[in-house]
Protein backbone atom coordinates (compact mmCIF):
# COMPACT_ATOMS: atom_id res chain seq x y z
CA UNK A 1 0.00 0.00 0.00
CA UNK A 2 0.88 3.52 -0.89
CA UNK A 3 -1.53 5.29 1.23
CA UNK A 4 0.60 7.56 2.69
CA UNK A 5 3.32 8.17 0.34
CA UNK A 6 5.60 10.72 0.38
CA UNK A 7 4.09 11.89 3.84
CA UNK A 8 6.80 12.06 6.72
CA UNK A 9 5.87 10.61 10.14
CA UNK A 10 7.32 11.72 13.16
CA UNK A 11 6.62 8.83 16.35
CA UNK A 12 7.93 9.50 19.65
CA UNK A 13 8.89 6.54 21.76
CA UNK A 14 9.35 4.43 19.21
CA UNK A 15 11.74 1.59 20.04
CA UNK A 16 9.27 -1.01 20.98
CA UNK A 17 5.72 -2.05 21.78
CA UNK A 18 3.08 -0.22 20.43
CA UNK A 19 5.04 2.79 18.52
CA UNK A 20 7.55 0.26 16.81
CA UNK A 21 3.97 -1.03 15.29
CA UNK A 22 3.30 2.02 14.44
CA UNK A 23 6.68 3.06 12.83
CA UNK A 24 6.26 0.08 10.82
CA UNK A 25 2.48 0.58 9.33
CA UNK A 26 3.26 4.11 8.52
CA UNK A 27 6.45 3.13 6.59
CA UNK A 28 4.48 -0.43 4.67
CA UNK A 29 2.68 3.00 3.50
CA UNK A 30 5.01 4.87 1.81
CA UNK A 31 5.57 7.12 4.47
CA UNK A 32 9.12 8.51 5.17
CA UNK A 33 9.01 7.83 9.33
CA UNK A 34 11.25 9.26 12.07
CA UNK A 35 11.11 7.50 15.43
CA UNK A 36 12.48 8.49 18.84
CA UNK A 37 13.66 5.94 21.70
CA UNK A 38 15.06 7.21 25.23
CA UNK A 39 16.96 4.63 25.90
CA UNK A 40 17.28 1.87 23.70
CA UNK A 41 19.62 3.12 20.89
CA UNK A 42 20.33 -0.94 19.61
CA UNK A 43 16.44 -1.56 19.59
CA UNK A 44 15.58 1.60 17.22
CA UNK A 45 18.61 1.55 14.80
CA UNK A 46 17.16 -2.17 14.10
CA UNK A 47 13.99 -0.95 13.61
CA UNK A 48 15.28 1.34 11.18
CA UNK A 49 17.67 -1.10 9.31
CA UNK A 50 14.46 -3.46 9.24
CA UNK A 51 12.01 -0.84 7.53
CA UNK A 52 15.29 0.17 5.17
CA UNK A 53 15.64 -3.36 4.27
CA UNK A 54 12.21 -3.32 3.44
CA UNK A 55 12.45 -0.59 0.88
CA UNK A 56 11.24 2.04 3.24
CA UNK A 57 13.18 5.07 4.70
CA UNK A 58 13.36 5.93 8.55
CA UNK A 59 15.62 7.52 10.92
CA UNK A 60 15.60 7.51 14.90
CA UNK A 61 16.68 10.26 17.58
CA UNK A 62 17.05 10.44 20.51
CA UNK A 63 15.38 12.41 22.95
CA UNK A 64 13.39 11.82 26.20
CA UNK A 65 9.91 12.95 26.06
CA UNK A 66 10.05 15.60 28.69
CA UNK A 67 12.89 17.43 27.37
CA UNK A 68 11.79 20.13 25.37
CA UNK A 69 14.99 20.98 23.79
CA UNK A 70 16.02 17.55 22.82
CA UNK A 71 12.54 17.42 21.33
CA UNK A 72 13.09 20.51 19.73
CA UNK A 73 16.27 19.51 18.10
CA UNK A 74 14.44 16.04 16.98
CA UNK A 75 12.18 17.31 15.30
CA UNK A 76 14.46 20.24 13.45
CA UNK A 77 16.30 16.80 12.38
CA UNK A 78 13.62 15.16 10.57
CA UNK A 79 12.50 18.22 9.24
CA UNK A 80 15.77 19.26 8.04
CA UNK A 81 16.31 15.35 6.90
CA UNK A 82 12.95 14.77 5.08
CA UNK A 83 12.20 18.57 3.98
CA UNK A 84 9.07 19.11 6.24
CA UNK A 85 6.40 17.04 9.05
CA UNK A 86 3.32 15.72 8.20
CA UNK A 87 2.33 13.39 10.35
CA UNK A 88 3.38 13.91 14.29
CA UNK A 89 2.21 10.14 16.86
CA UNK A 90 2.88 11.07 20.21
CA UNK A 91 3.09 7.80 21.65
CA UNK A 92 5.61 7.82 24.07
CA UNK A 93 4.46 6.90 27.47
CA UNK A 94 4.55 4.58 30.40
CA UNK A 95 2.34 2.58 32.50
CA UNK A 96 2.79 3.03 36.36
CA UNK A 97 0.27 2.26 39.18
CA UNK A 98 0.06 2.95 43.10
CA UNK A 99 -2.61 2.44 45.38
CA UNK A 100 -4.10 5.82 46.38
CA UNK A 101 -2.35 5.80 50.19
CA UNK A 102 1.22 5.67 48.46
CA UNK A 103 1.02 8.36 45.61
CA UNK A 104 3.34 10.95 46.03
CA UNK A 105 3.92 14.28 43.96
CA UNK A 106 6.79 12.52 41.89
CA UNK A 107 4.81 9.98 40.64
CA UNK A 108 2.09 11.94 39.93
CA UNK A 109 4.07 14.65 38.17
CA UNK A 110 6.66 11.57 36.23
CA UNK A 111 3.09 10.49 34.26
CA UNK A 112 1.71 13.58 33.89
CA UNK A 113 5.01 15.36 32.59
CA UNK A 114 5.22 12.25 30.08
CA UNK A 115 1.71 11.95 28.68
CA UNK A 116 0.61 15.75 29.08
CA UNK A 117 3.57 17.52 28.80
CA UNK A 118 5.50 15.75 26.16
CA UNK A 119 2.78 15.65 23.99
CA UNK A 120 2.28 19.25 24.29
CA UNK A 121 6.15 19.09 23.69
CA UNK A 122 6.51 17.28 20.75
CA UNK A 123 3.54 19.05 19.15
CA UNK A 124 5.19 22.43 19.78
CA UNK A 125 8.18 21.24 18.21
CA UNK A 126 7.01 19.81 15.10
CA UNK A 127 4.69 22.67 13.86
CA UNK A 128 6.63 25.05 12.63
CA UNK A 129 7.51 21.86 10.04
CA UNK A 130 4.33 21.29 9.21
CA UNK A 131 3.12 22.44 5.63
CA UNK A 132 1.23 24.98 5.11
CA UNK A 133 -1.79 22.95 3.67
CA UNK A 134 -1.55 21.18 7.43
CA UNK A 135 -1.24 17.98 8.58
CA UNK A 136 -2.04 15.52 11.41
CA UNK A 137 -1.21 15.13 14.71
CA UNK A 138 -2.19 11.72 16.79
CA UNK A 139 -2.11 11.37 19.95
CA UNK A 140 -2.23 7.76 22.29
CA UNK A 141 -4.80 7.72 25.32
CA UNK A 142 -6.41 4.68 26.88
CA UNK A 143 -9.26 2.90 27.53
CA UNK A 144 -8.73 3.72 31.18
CA UNK A 145 -10.12 7.07 30.87
CA UNK A 146 -13.58 5.10 30.01
CA UNK A 147 -12.46 2.88 32.72
CA UNK A 148 -10.32 3.22 35.47
CA UNK A 149 -8.92 0.55 37.44
CA UNK A 150 -7.99 0.21 40.99
CA UNK A 151 -4.60 1.70 41.46
CA UNK A 152 -4.61 3.51 37.72
CA UNK A 153 -5.84 6.92 39.19
CA UNK A 154 -2.94 8.70 38.01
CA UNK A 155 -2.07 7.23 34.73
CA UNK A 156 -5.98 7.01 33.73
CA UNK A 157 -5.93 11.03 35.04
CA UNK A 158 -3.36 11.69 32.34
CA UNK A 159 -4.53 9.82 30.05
CA UNK A 160 -7.66 11.81 30.10
CA UNK A 161 -6.07 14.87 29.80
CA UNK A 162 -4.91 13.86 26.36
CA UNK A 163 -8.26 13.00 25.38
CA UNK A 164 -8.93 16.26 26.59
CA UNK A 165 -6.11 18.15 24.89
CA UNK A 166 -6.64 16.53 21.50
CA UNK A 167 -10.47 18.11 21.72
CA UNK A 168 -8.78 21.49 22.33
CA UNK A 169 -5.86 21.58 19.83
CA UNK A 170 -8.27 20.25 17.19
CA UNK A 171 -10.44 23.31 17.77
CA UNK A 172 -6.96 25.64 18.07
CA UNK A 173 -4.84 24.58 14.85
CA UNK A 174 -8.13 23.33 12.70
CA UNK A 175 -7.59 26.90 11.22
CA UNK A 176 -4.52 25.70 9.68
CA UNK A 177 -5.97 22.43 7.94
CA UNK A 178 -4.35 20.52 11.01
CA UNK A 179 -6.40 17.60 12.60
CA UNK A 180 -5.78 16.82 15.85
CA UNK A 181 -6.95 13.06 17.48
CA UNK A 182 -6.18 10.22 19.87
CA UNK A 183 -6.24 6.67 20.09
CA UNK A 184 -7.36 4.91 23.40
CA UNK A 185 -6.07 1.36 23.03
CA UNK A 186 -7.20 -1.31 24.96
CA UNK A 187 -5.53 -3.94 26.96
CA UNK A 188 -2.67 -4.71 24.44
CA UNK A 189 0.13 -7.18 24.41
CA UNK A 190 3.18 -5.62 24.96
CA UNK A 191 6.23 -5.02 27.39
CA UNK A 192 3.92 -2.89 29.72
CA UNK A 193 1.43 -5.76 29.84
CA UNK A 194 3.98 -8.65 30.06
CA UNK A 195 3.97 -9.12 33.50
CA UNK A 196 -0.22 -9.70 33.98
CA UNK A 197 -1.28 -12.89 35.21
CA UNK A 198 -2.26 -15.31 32.07
CA UNK A 199 -5.53 -15.69 34.25
CA UNK A 200 -6.07 -12.10 33.93
CA UNK A 201 -5.44 -12.24 30.01
CA UNK A 202 -8.04 -15.57 29.86
CA UNK A 203 -10.57 -13.44 31.85
CA UNK A 204 -10.23 -10.11 29.88
CA UNK A 205 -10.37 -12.36 26.28
CA UNK A 206 -13.76 -14.06 27.21
CA UNK A 207 -14.96 -10.20 27.93
CA UNK A 208 -13.97 -8.98 24.69
CA UNK A 209 -16.49 -9.35 21.91
CA UNK A 210 -13.68 -10.52 19.34
CA UNK A 211 -12.25 -13.06 22.24
CA UNK A 212 -8.10 -11.84 22.42
CA UNK A 213 -6.47 -9.17 24.27
CA UNK A 214 -5.53 -6.58 21.46
CA UNK A 215 -1.72 -6.60 19.21
CA UNK A 216 0.37 -3.77 18.54
CA UNK A 217 -0.13 -4.11 15.06
CA UNK A 218 -4.33 -3.17 16.02
CA UNK A 219 -3.47 -0.29 17.42
CA UNK A 220 -0.90 0.59 14.29
CA UNK A 221 -3.96 0.29 12.17
CA UNK A 222 -6.09 2.16 13.50
CA UNK A 223 -2.91 4.66 13.67
CA UNK A 224 -2.62 4.80 9.96
CA UNK A 225 -6.59 5.51 9.60
CA UNK A 226 -6.54 9.15 11.21
CA UNK A 227 -2.90 9.59 9.72
CA UNK A 228 -4.67 9.06 6.19
CA UNK A 229 -6.89 11.53 4.21
CA UNK A 230 -9.89 9.17 4.53
CA UNK A 231 -9.82 10.05 7.93
CA UNK A 232 -9.66 14.19 6.63
CA UNK A 233 -13.09 14.97 7.81
CA UNK A 234 -11.79 13.40 11.70
CA UNK A 235 -11.14 16.08 14.08
CA UNK A 236 -10.75 16.26 18.17
CA UNK A 237 -11.89 12.98 18.54
CA UNK A 238 -10.51 9.83 20.76
CA UNK A 239 -10.66 6.34 18.47
CA UNK A 240 -11.44 3.47 21.29
CA UNK A 241 -9.34 0.36 19.93
CA UNK A 242 -10.39 -2.31 22.56
CA UNK A 243 -11.99 -5.05 20.26
CA UNK A 244 -15.54 -3.76 21.94
CA UNK A 245 -14.13 -4.65 25.79
CA UNK A 246 -15.74 -1.32 26.61
CA UNK A 247 -19.65 -1.29 26.96
CA UNK A 248 -19.58 -5.16 27.64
Amino acid sequence: MTQLKGKVAVVTGASRGIGEAIVRKLASQGAHVALTYKLQKDKADAVVESIKQDGGSAIALRADAVDKRAIQEAMDEAGAYFGKIDILVNNAGMLRVCALEEIDFAFYAEQFNVHVWGTIAATQAALKHFPKEGGTVINLSSLRVYQPAARSSIYSASKAAVSTLTQALAVELGPRGITVNAVAPGITRTDMTAAMPDERRRMIADVTPLRRLGEPGDIASAVALLASDDARWITGRTLLADGGFIGT
